[in-house]
């Protein structure tokens, strides 16, 4: 079984995104959440223009992908998982879990520090919530973000299976959380106690950086609730609520080319983390 799916890896990983993409994208027109704002030519033309830009960028600037530095560990014996002799199933759980809480800690440093932020703020300038925000990364931080998983990944020694299945699921949850649908509230109540629903995360990309410093969770939201970043709702509600960020709120922000430059353009803002309560001074 780990054999069969390490060996078809590309098709994997190619399979669940595209099926996933497919139902989210006929979810969002059948059953939205909220009003669209913007025609979703240019932002799905940009978002998912990104996408590919990424892909393209991370293959030159690290070539050597976790799933490949987990078999390595295994085979070296590296890794605090490699110490012991446990069974698969427990290793298995606890590399899927800790990697999740590395994204989620990763996820709160890149809004805790001010340069870190204005690489991240892109994926929060989307002017709409939909399937493919998701998706939509700056190549710095994406560059970052898989160094900082290849370093998880060498300190942990995670069976590789681990790896690719809790890549394959935070791709095809941050899809799901990111959706323009509906669900209906009893059911988003029970869903949010082990699993990110849209509702949940939609709360992070508020224009208001209160909003937006909470629910940092990708697949789980019991680190939100461990750690007091959780939010159950929006103080304006979903449908009134604002998407985005205060200093980027034109259209033309949502092309490709002011998204890679966006980080070098105008000011930190009262965003950061360690700046709350610094809304008089957003623009310094």
């Amino acid at each position: 079984m780990e054999e069969t799916l390490l060996a078809n890896e590309p098709t994997i990983r190619l399979s669940f995104f595209l099926g996933t993409f497919a139902v989210m994208a006929l979810w969002e027109v059948f059953a939205p959440r909220r009003k669209r704002d913007h025609t979703r030519l240019v932002r799905w033309t940009n978002n998912l223009g990104i996408v590919f830009f990424n892909t393209a960028v991370l293959r030159v600037a690290i070539p050597t992908a976790a799933v490949g530095l987990a078999l390595i560990a295994q085979e070296n014996g590296w890794g605090l998982l490699n110490l012991y002799d446990l069974p698969f199933w427990v290793a298995f759980t606890a590399a899927v879990l800790i990697l999740d809480f590395s994204i989620y800690l990763q996820h709160v440093m890149f809004h805790a520090v001010p340069a870190l932020w204005r690489l991240h703020r892109m994926h929060h300038t989307d002017l709409d919530f939909d399937v493919t925000t998701g998706a939509r990364f700056h190549p710095i931080e994406i560059i970052l973000s898989m160094i900082i998983k290849l370093t998880v990944v060498a300190a942990l020694g995670p069976p590789a299976v681990a790896v690719l299945v809790f890549e394959i699921v935070l791709n095809a949850t941050s899809m799901f959380n990111h959706g323009n649908v509906k669900i209906p509230l009893g059911l988003d109540r029970l869903l949010r106690l082990v699993i990110v629903t849209p509702d949940m995360h939609r709360v992070h990309h508020s224009v208001v950086p209160d909003e937006t410093n909470s629910n940092f969770g990708f697949n789980v939201p019991w680190w939100d609730r461990l750690f007091g970043t959780y939010r159950a709702q929006p103080a304006e509600g979903h449908e009134g609520m604002i998407i985005g960020v205060d200093q980027f709120r034109k259209p033309r922000d949502l092309w490709l080319d002011l998204m890679l430059i966006q980080p070098f353009r105008g000011k930190v803002g009262a965003y950061p983390i360690n700046r709350r309560g610094a809304d008089k001074e957003a623009g310094k």
